[in-house]
């Protein structure tokens, strides 16, 4: 806990000067960029995660660079409308994608056309790394540990287990602790974390895996008992261990997921960096602080850390999401 303290408190120290020259340095470091107002597609609906954190940076960027950044929402097909809008669109700095992982990563597994390739159509500005997804189960269960959690699993026979969609982290936590333990997990998929968390509070479901922020209804009324994080500690919970640290071993418990911008591919690298540098500057800001510390998140990182990120986490999801068996749809 303190350690990530204290990277945040550096991390601060660091932007706050950064923040300070970008005025100064004006346009002409980027060819005149931005020549007028900026749209950031939000390739989810308004309201949620994804598109707080859009308002919260764009509006940080505006000021930054005397331009109206507009947030659009154009949310469906897991974020690949909105992001295929991105990626047909003038490779300028003035069209800027705000998705997630599943966006990015997983789409190609799970779409046969998403309607854009990531890798030709796209780049990776800065990322938002995810925090730690709860493992949260029915105190009926009298769960508090993964091996406990794994002895009720077997003593059983069949344990049902929220997700918040095909496809999604939660089912391929399922697919692994499966495989690694030999048990009968059988997912049970809803349209988003909030009628999940509802299933938890019925008392229909025996555990379920979500957001820290999310699954607040469900620990405040008694209903959920964390018993694991995914893959990183959460600091409102630190004595709670990571899937790894009780004995997962999974990779795919070692990738956190993330959020982040994207540009089409041919964007001029000067405004791809200057891009990075915003995003990482307008960690320090009020407005963007709020809403990070709201989601338990860490700050958005730069251009060449988002995507050595991705890089090394983009083998892990494809690999475990193609032992899904999910035929593309």
């Amino acid at each position: 806990m303190s350690a990530k303290l204290d990277r945040r408190h550096f991390i601060a120290a660091g932007t706050s000067a950064l923040a300070m020259p970008f005025v100064a340095r004006g346009a002409s470091a980027q060819g005149g960029w931005p020549a007028r107002q900026i749209r950031m597609i939000c390739s989810y609906p308004a309201g949620g995660q994804t598109d707080l954190l859009a308002r919260a940076y764009g509006e940080f960027i505006s000021k930054q660079v005397g331009k109206t950044v507009v947030i659009e929402n154009k949310p469906g097909a897991s974020g690949a409308i909105g992001t295929a809008e991105v990626a047909r669109a003038e490779p300028d700095g003035h069209t800027i994608l705000c998705s997630i992982s599943t966006t990015y990563i997983m789409n190609r597994v799970v779409m046969k056309n998403p309607g854009y390739d990531m890798d030709k159509d796209l780049t990776l500005v800065s990322v938002i790394p995810g925090a730690g997804l709860l493992l949260v189960a029915n105190p009926k269960t009298g769960v508090k540990t993964l091996e406990d959690f794994v002895a009720f699993a077997r003593k059983s026979g069949k344990v049902n287990f929220g997700t918040y969609s095909a496809g999604s982290a939660p089912h391929m936590t399922v697919n692994e602790l499966n495989k690694q333990y030999g048990l009968n997990i059988e997912p049970v998929h809803y349209r988003g974390e909030a009628p999940m968390w509802t299933g938890m509070l019925e008392g229909t479901l025996d555990a379920a895996m979500g957001s820290y922020t999310a699954a607040q209804s469900v620990l405040q009324s008694d209903r959920g008992t964390v018993f694991a994080v995914h893959s990183k500690k959460v600091d409102a919970i630190p004595a709670i261990k990571t899937l790894p640290e009780q004995g997962a071993t999974s990779k795919f418990f070692t990738v956190s997921g993330f959020t982040g911008w994207a540009v089409p591919k041919a964007t001029p690298q000067a405004v791809v960096d200057r891009l990075a540098e915003l995003c990482v500057a307008a960690n320090t800001d009020p407005k963007v602080k709020e809403v990070l510390s709201t989601f338990v998140l860490e700050p958005a990182i730069g251009f060449k850390e988002t995507n050595a990120l991705y890089q090394r986490e983009l083998p892990i999801w494809i690999e475990s999401a193609k032992s899904l068996g999910l035929e593309p749809a």
